[in-house]
This record gives structure tokens, C-alpha cells and sequence, in this order.
């Protein structure tokens, strides 16, 4: 989860002057450049100053992100677990994310690629729920909020954007869980998992999901999916947060060290 930068080799913006806005420094040579500007995170220090020299004009700076989500429906509900590692460019920014969005008392929202993008538009997505709410007088269907949801991803299509969310609710119709992502996609499902950890978490949940769950089982298929994703990919790690989506609304289920988690997994296999 991280800013993308452009830096032209002719020009950079500079900041020194906060009363009167950014302003465009003249032509400078790589050298200069090179004196001049630090290498953003995320970026090979000798690629950055390769493309310099090479006269390129816009140098894009890609941003490196993790995260692992999941959600799926069973009996009882909606089943929402998410690791808190944020990453900006090869550092870890913090372990205490929370990449679930509380959209509303029926709805929740996940989190996975750039933060800013999830929580801007997650909360859009919630200003137009509450809208539809007061003009109806009803609540708004999960199928509803995840079209609204797509809907917005498709006018900004190929801007950049780096959203990928699944929208988790109950509604007349009974439990509900869309994935909905930048390009526009919009899915409905019974299992879906987010984020560069997700086919480690696939690989927990295909082993022992079932519809038939009880709620104790869900929440140790959602924390042991997790935290497995955890010790196997770099970019997730943290606390797990878990949710339990039912008919009267959601419930926190609470906060897991995943590190706690996968010592206790240990010792039972031990035994």
C-alpha cells in the first residue's frame, strides 16, 4: 500500500515554497537529478538512476503491496478475515491496519491493494448507502451496493486505481458476499479471497470449508486461513481481524496474533 510517483528527468516539483504551491525547477542535468532526488520505496536504486541517464521521459514508480483477505458464507452468515500488514514499497508502514471498512450495520467492506483507493472509495460507497437509505426509506441490497461499488470502478477504468474488495452484507434476501475490483469486475460467490497471500489461503479453505460450518468452525477455518497465509507470504502478517456478518448485523469477532495462532497450530500437530 503505497503512493505512485512520476518524476520527469527535465523537471521536479519543488516543495520549498508551501505559501505559493508547487512550482517547476528548470532543466537540470542527470547528475544534478541524481544530487537532488532520493529513490522512493519500492524502486532498485540502479534502475532509478539508469533511467535517468537514459533521458526517459516519465520514470513510473511502481509500488509493491500485500495483504491477505477472506470471506465466505455459511449457515449462519458471513465469515470476514483480514491480516493488518500494511506495506509501503519494501518496509513495513504498520501491523495494526484494519482492512475491513465498516460500511454500515448490514455491510462490510474489505481492503486489498492501495489503502488510500480502498478507504476513499469504500467510504464514497458508504455516503451513496446511507443516501439510498434516507431516499427510500429501506436499506440497500448487497447486490445493490456492490453494483454502486462497480459502477464507480468503471468510469475511473485504466487510471491507475488499485482496488480489489469484497462487499460482505445481509439483506432480504439472506446473506451476501461480492468481490468487486478496479477493472470493473463484479462477482458473486460463496468463497473469495484477496490480496498476495490469497492462494495460500485458498489452500487452508478448500480443505476444510463447508456450508454446513458451525460458527465456532468458521471463525478457526477464517483465523487458521489467515495466519497460514501469514507465515507464507512476505507482504501479509500482524493481528487477524474477524467478523461474523449475521441477521441483526455485523460482530466483531475479535483480534488474533497470528503469531500466537501458529504456535498453538504447531503444538497440535505435535500432539
Amino acid at each position: 500500500m503505497a503512493l505512485l510517483s512520476v518524476f520527469g528527468p527535465s523537471q521536479i516539483l519543488d516543495w520549498r515554497m508551501p505559501l505559493y504551491g508547487w512550482t517547476v525547477k528548470p532543466t537540470m542535468s542527470s547528475q544534478a537529478l541524481r544530487n537532488e532526488l532520493a529513490v522512493p520505496p519500492g524502486w532498485k536504486p540502479a534502475r532509478f538512476l539508469h533511467s535517468l541517464e537514459e533521458g526517459v521521459e516519465d520514470v513510473k514508480i511502481e509500488p509493491w503491496h500485500g495483504t491477505t483477505t477472506l470471506a465466505f458464507k455459511f449457515q449462519h452468515g458471513v465469515i470476514v478475515a483480514v491480516d493488518s500488514r500494511a506495506s509501503s514499497g519494501s518496509y513495513v508502514s504498520t501491523i495494526k491496519f484494519n482492512k475491513v471498512i465498516e460500511i454500515n450495520p448490514y455491510l462490510l467492506g474489505t481492503m486489498s491493494g492501495s489503502a488510500a483507493d480502498c478507504q476513499y472509495w469504500e467510504r464514497m460507497l458508504a455516503k451513496e448507502c446511507r443516501l439510498f437509505q434516507l431516499r427510500n426509506n429501506s436499506r440497500i441490497s448487497v447486490s445493490a451496493a456492490s453494483k454502486l461499488m462497480c459502477n464507480m470502478m468503471l468510469q475511473y477504468r485504466g487510471t491507475g486505481l488499485s482496488v480489489g474488495s469484497m462487499i460482505c452484507g445481509w439483506d432480504k434476501k439472506g446473506p451476501g458476499l461480492y468481490y468487486v475490483d478496479d477493472n470493473g469486475t463484479r462477482l458473486s460467490g460463496d468463497v473469495f479471497s484477496t490480496g498476495s497471500g490469497n492462494s495460500y489461503a485458498y489452500g487452508v479453505m478448500d480443505s476444510g470449508y463447508r456450508y454446513e460450518l458451525t460458527p465456532e468452525e468458521a471463525y478457526d477455518l477464517g483465523r487458521r486461513a489467515i495466519s497460514y497465509a501469514t507465515h507464507r507470504d512476505a507482504y501479509s502478517g500482524g493481528v487477524v481481524n474477524l467478523y461474523h456478518m449475521k441477521e441483526d448485523g455485523w460482530m466483531k469477532i475479535g483480534q488474533f496474533d497470528v503469531s500466537d495462532l501458529l504456535h498453538k497450530y504447531t503444538e497440535e500437530k505435535i500432539k
